[in-house]
């Protein structure tokens, strides 16, 4: 098992770490703040002795990298790992604004989440739905503001330490399985600007600063 750092603190953007396994182009590392797709949030784009990190998997408990040939990595090399922050930093917020979006759709309709895709400058959500979606987004983006307004700290933590299972909570609102990245509080999070010419999908192009 790797200690994953973008659990214990997502806002870290260097970290000294080890080798702790390596197979042919793949590395593990003893620890790591670069983040695997999962989830539907797309993976950290990140470097390690500057070295670009061109691809990762997660397997279990542990999260293969993959580097290019000729790395010249071993097992028990001391490395830098750097992300690239600004990216980093939006996929944290447009992630948390469709978490957000997800539990008001759920909470108030009832839909099911077929598929979701977060990206660095837009996020989407799909949901079984038999009419267009945006007859609803009225009442979503309304409680979603008044989220955001009233600045809730987002609380984070392990429902299931052996097999790392994540939450996030907001206290009064709801306690969600999710295994990503996040923000500190909703106000963090900010505004979002939502397309309305979508049938089951909730698209998210924009976020305030």
């Amino acid at each position: 098992m790797i200690r994953k750092v973008f659990w214990d603190n997502p806002y870290q953007q260097t970290l000294m770490t080890k080798v702790a396994e390596v197979s042919g182009h793949e590395v593990v590392f003893e620890e790591t703040i670069a983040y695997s797709f999962t989830g539907g949030q797309e993976s950290d784009k990140a470097f390690v002795n500057n070295i670009p990190i061109l691809n990762s998997r997660m397997e279990g408990n542990l999260i293969y990298y993959t580097l290019p040939a000729g790395h010249g990595l071993s097992v028990g090399d001391a490395v830098t790992m750097t992300i690239d922050w600004p990216r980093r930093y939006r996929l944290m917020r447009l992630h948390f604004a469709a978490e957000l979006v997800l539990e008001i759709v759920t909470q108030k309709f009832h839909l099911d989440k077929v598929g979701a895709h977060i990206a660095e400058h837009k996020a989407r959500i799909d949901f079984v739905f038999g009419q267009q979606i945006s007859c609803l987004f009225d009442e979503i983006l309304e409680a979603y503001n008044k989220i955001i307004a009233a600045d809730r700290p987002i609380e984070t933590g392990f429902s299931d330490i052996p097999n790392q299972r994540r939450y996030w909570r907001i206290e009064g609102f709801a306690e969600v399985p999710c295994g990503g990245t996040h923000v500190r509080s909703t106000k963090e999070v900010g505004y979002v600007t939502v397309p309305k010419n979508v049938f089951k999908r909730i698209h998210f192009v924009s976020l305030s600063d």
